[in-house]
């Protein structure tokens, strides 16, 4: 079996004498479409193949610490003219560069969706699942969900809603929970075993979630504890033994003028 045929060693690019001596040509070139004082000194230049050379330049361009200009120029052959090909701003290993790109929807948080904002659609998401897959009773109107909370969806909502509430409420000192009040709305689902709406005007969290454990003072079942005055009313004594008496005032004043 014959040998393979061995690869040629490639052969080494010399730099181009005319490009790589065309660094204050190529400046002036540059800065034609660059800002003078963005330019700074040369750097270097890189062979890229037969008349094509890559000059470089630092970039004092505000913000772009570490950037650098890339100047590809080449030339016709038997021409001494400089053409340039591209220009570039590259960054060096110690540039500043931009955070890694996001997306959009990876980018949100919870509170920067507004009233009038739209999500994008999440086919894959965690927290919910199809309501075919589940064991769970259909939906009955005005409700026509075709997804709803995982089990995952729901632990951690639960855990979310707790930190909330605990941030916002302080329990009062009641002996009846929201678990027994009339006010309270109860959720669907494994979630109305610890949460619930209250509905009560007189209540500071009228409106909001309350964990059915909660109490105040706002109860439908609890009372006032009914107290006596501060100021005890004793009954008024009378000395009916020592009696003085006082004649009618027209009898007296008839008297002192006879």
């Amino acid at each position: 079996m014959p040998d393979s045929p061995r690869e040629k060693p490639q052969r080494k690019v010399r730099a181009d004498y005319v490009l790589k001596d065309a660094v204050e040509e190529v400046r002036t070139i540059v800065c034609e479409v660059v800002d003078d004082a963005e330019v700074g000194d040369h750097l270097g230049y890189r062979v890229d193949e037969e008349r094509l050379l890559t000059h470089f330049f630092d970039c004092l361009k505000p913000g772009y610490v570490g950037w650098h200009w890339a100047i590809t120029v080449s030339r016709y052959p038997r021409s001494k003219r400089v053409t340039v090909s591209e220009i570039d701003l590259l960054p060096g290993k110690a540039a500043l560069l931009a955070p890694e790109w996001v997306p959009w929807e990876e980018r949100l948080k919870p509170g920067d969706v507004g009233p009038s904002d739209v999500l994008p659609y999440r086919q894959t998401d965690e927290r919910l699942v199809l309501r075919r897959d589940t064991d769970r009773d259909p939906d009955e109107a005005p409700l026509a969900r075709l997804r709803i909370l995982s089990e995952e969806g729901v632990g951690e909502t639960k855990q979310r809603w707790m930190r909330f509430v605990r941030s916002r409420t302080k329990q009062a000192k009641s002996p009846a929970s929201c678990a027994s009040c009339g006010f309270l709305v109860s959720l669907e689902g494994s979630l109305r075993e610890e949460f619930g709406v209250c509905a009560n005007e007189w209540s500071n969290d009228d409106g909001r979630l309350v964990p059915i454990t909660y109490s105040c003072g706002a109860h439908s079942e609890t009372d006032v504890q009914k107290r006596g005055s501060e100021w005890p009313i004793t009954p008024p004594r009378i000395n009916e033994l020592d009696l003085e008496v006082i004649e009618d005032v027209e009898d007296a004043s008839a008297d002192s003028l006879t």
